[in-house]
């Protein structure tokens, strides 16, 4: 890992109407459009759907480097994340993420270590520590 502090760049370009193109260095251009619920066509990721997405990300690569450096095995993570975007005091912000974290192990697995590893995910995810909406982590543990 690099040391701190770590910088990222992206660009951003639209014209009057349609997509706004991202671009960063290395990653292949993202195409948005504001979501259905302002107007939006409701086909591209927009930057609330980007948000949404960037806690389940983090919270799924947190648990993955988690579980790697605890020796700990597991089958497959499923993460669904919902955000709530409301009004508070007349200013537009996310007020809370849930965390559905669906966990399939292996037989004969820890669960009681499966579900402190899925709440330190939970607890080091950079992208919730950034924000200030709170966060929920419901969990269901699998074997098969």
């Amino acid at each position: 890992m690099q040391g701190f502090p770590h910088h990222y760049h992206v660009q951003a370009s639209a014209p009057p109407s349609g997509d706004v193109t991202l671009a960063a260095d290395g990653l292949p251009a993202l195409a948005t459009q504001p979501p259905a619920e302002f107007g939006g066509p409701g086909d591209r990721w927009s930057p609330e759907t980007l948000l949404t997405a960037a806690v389940a990300d983090c919270f799924v690569l947190g648990f993955r480097a988690i579980a790697a450096a605890s020796k700990f095995e597991y089958t497959r993570l499923d993460c669904s994340v919902e955000g709530v975007l409301d009004r508070v005091e007349r200013v537009m912000r996310f007020t809370g993420f849930t965390v559905r974290a669906r966990l399939l192990l292996p037989a004969g697995a820890d669960e009681a270590r499966a579900r402190r590893l899925l709440e330190k995910a939970e607890d080091s995810c950079l992208i919730t520590n950034s924000l200030s909406a709170e966060t929920h982590l419901e969990v269901e543990l699998a074997t098969g």
